[in-house]
């Protein structure tokens, strides 16, 4: 994360909103490295991850739950991404 976040401009992260899994015990060094703030949403709250929730069912739409993902290309892969990068997101509009 601090890798592909880093690669970001500055001002384009603001925090970082992880679940309570293990794999962010080291969440400080992550604020810290990112210079940003670590917000973890209460137990059981995912409409405290909006963003986060809607975009895990839109990879759905492309990868349905038991998608072996070893079996797709790194073309297919990238494709999808770039087309979930580019959608237009109702939340994102301006006003």
């Amino acid at each position: 994360m601090i890798e592909l976040l880093g690669a970001l401009p500055a001002n384009r992260v603001r925090t970082v909103t992880p679940d309570r899994g293990r794999e962010f015990a080291r969440y400080r060094e992550l604020a810290e490295r990112l210079n940003t703030k670590a917000f973890f949403p209460d137990p059981h709250a995912p409409q405290q991850r909006g963003t986060n929730e809607n975009t895990n069912g839109l990879i759905r739409e492309y990868f349905p739950k038991d998608t072996d993902l070893d079996l797709q290309s790194d073309q297919e892969i990238e494709t999808y991404i770039e087309q979930l990068n580019n959608r237009p997101r109702k939340v994102l509009e301006p006003v």
